[in-house]
């Protein structure tokens, strides 16, 4: 039978949904919203079991954003999923160079990623910054080479590259660093992933 609802109430409706399905499983608080959001997103219950979080990801990203940090991301279209109204209420902004001029041509000229160059064009910003990776393994694993070497020091590190190359190994370096991290662990993730997490801390900063 189709059930009756009223647009403004779909999504609260769906994450009674998601919250019944999920049954008698007990979520750390902390995280709890970022898992379901991600759920949300994808209709995959998986990311109750594979998302990884470094000890209070969730709480230091939603104090840089409170802060007025800005955002990363490797994607426009993770860039256009972010919630913009609420980021800029808090003072950040979303960067995504990857369409920028002259990161095409220089990625080309090093035999390199786009978005290795869009990480180092990054690394350039006056303010501290989330990264939200939703696409390229070579982000994050020039993410990594930058922290290593003392270039870079992300407030936060949103590690969910969907795929097959790279895209294992390339989170594992993350999962393993010193930086407040949120990864999905394995091969899922994706650009609307990487928005949801922001939007999922962004929310509760609002709500």
């Amino acid at each position: 039978m189709i059930e009756q609802i009223k647009p403004m109430d779909i999504e609260r409706r769906s994450f009674e949904i998601i919250t019944q399905i999920l049954g008698d499983r007990k979520l750390d608080p902390e995280n709890e919203l970022v898992i379901k959001r991600a759920i949300h997103t994808t209709a995959d219950f998986d990311y109750a079991d594979n998302l990884v979080f470094s000890p209070h990801a969730v709480l230091k990203g939603m104090e840089a954003l409170r802060s007025g940090c800005d955002i990363v991301t490797d994607t426009q279209m993770a860039r256009a999923g972010i919630n913009k109204t609420i980021l800029g209420k808090l003072g950040g902004e979303v960067h995504c160079f990857m369409s920028d001029p002259g990161v095409a041509e220089e990625a080309r000229e090093r035999g390199i990623t786009r978005a290795i160059v869009s990480m180092e064009r990054a690394a350039n910003l006056p303010k501290p910054c989330i990264f939200a990776i939703g696409n390229a393994p070579t982000a994050l694993i020039s993410l990594h080479e930058q922290i290593q070497a003392g270039k870079i020091a992300p407030a936060l590190i949103i590690g969910v590259p969907v795929g097959f190359v790279n895209v294992v190994e390339s989170k594992e370096l993350i999962i393993a660093s010193d930086v407040p991290h949120i990864v999905a662990r394995g091969r899922k993730g994706g650009s609307n992933v990487a928005a949801a997490i922001c939007n999922a801390m962004l929310y509760q900063i609002m709500r």
